[in-house]
């Protein structure tokens, strides 16, 4: 059942759980349900429930609006290391994580939903000799996703709205889209999300919502803080959306500081959003 149009929910690792139970207890704190939920990891990060985690996520009632798959071996140290890691950047990689990514594709179709998000890994500018082979890649995916029904979210952040702009063009799969986070764009320092969201927001099939602050340092990642206390300009962002035809839900993402802090900061968030939303 679709959820009302920019309903507020969380994603459910930004809450650090590891089991339904949990996540249903702290969404109960926060007053919400509507959730984007971590596949786990069929390596290393897997929920406690196991293989019955769907199971158990579709009986506590979650209104789920997505899924969402990393890859092992990812690693966010600093932007040089996810750019070698990320998603399907790599080519010694490639074949291993479109295995990986059938599993999410399951995992997502067993949860009741058909939307997975996922970083693709930093895209190759059009001059690169690599373009063309990630794009096949990326087709890859989209035709594993379409045999199941599923719609691939690729996350922004690592590349300008126009690079991807230009990429969707290119790959011409309707079942690629994009699953918009406005920090990213600051954090990795890749432009202004508001011109991003203008650039994308046909495509645009969900929303992180995420504040941030640009790097003072080349080379090295921006700041996240709290929503509404950094260079995204919430109230920007949210008629940017409206502008663009999104009415899709707004799901916050907060992934600095411990579960306690970050539940803290969640609700700070949907106090922010509401009134946001109150105010229109």
């Amino acid at each position: 059942m679709p959820v009302e149009p920019y309903a507020l929910g969380v994603c459910s690792w930004s809450l650090q759980v590891k089991s339904i139970p949990e996540l249903r207890r702290l969404l109960d704190q926060l007053g919400v349900n509507v959730i984007q939920i971590a596949c786990g990891d069929p390596v290393h990060a897997s929920w406690e429930e196991g293989e019955d985690m769907p199971a158990a996520a579709r009986a506590a009632g979650f209104e789920i609006t997505a899924a969402m798959l990393g890859f092992p071996g990812e690693d966010y140290t600093t932007p040089q290391t996810i750019k070698e890691t990320g998603g399907f950047g790599n080519p010694a990689t490639r074949a291993q994580r479109l295995e990986t990514l059938e599993w999410g594709l399951a995992r997502t179709r067993a949860l009741g939903v058909n939307l997975l998000t996922l970083h693709g890994g930093f895209l190759p500018e059009p001059e690169d000799a690599d373009r063309r082979p990630f794009l096949d890649t990326l087709g890859q995916a989209a035709a594993l996703a379409k045999e199941k029904g599923i719609t691939l979210g690729l996350e922004t952040g690592q590349e300008t709205a126009d690079l991807l702009r230009r990429t969707l063009d290119d790959l011409q799969c309707d079942n690629v889209k994009v699953n918009f986070d406005p920090a990213n764009m600051l954090l990795y320092n890749m432009g202004d999300p508001i011109r991003a969201v203008e650039v994308l927001g046909p495509d645009i099939c969900s929303v992180h919502c995420k504040d941030a602050n640009v790097p003072t340092t080349p080379g090295a990642w921006g700041e996240e803080v709290p929503l509404g206390q950094g260079q995204v300009d919430m109230r920007r962002f949210v008629q940017a959306l409206k502008n663009a035809g999104y009415t899709g839900s707004l799901v916050i993402e907060r992934e600095v500081g411990d579960q306690e802090g970050r539940m803290r900061d969640v609700e700070h968030g949907l106090r922010v959003l509401r009134d946001l939303l109150a105010g229109d």
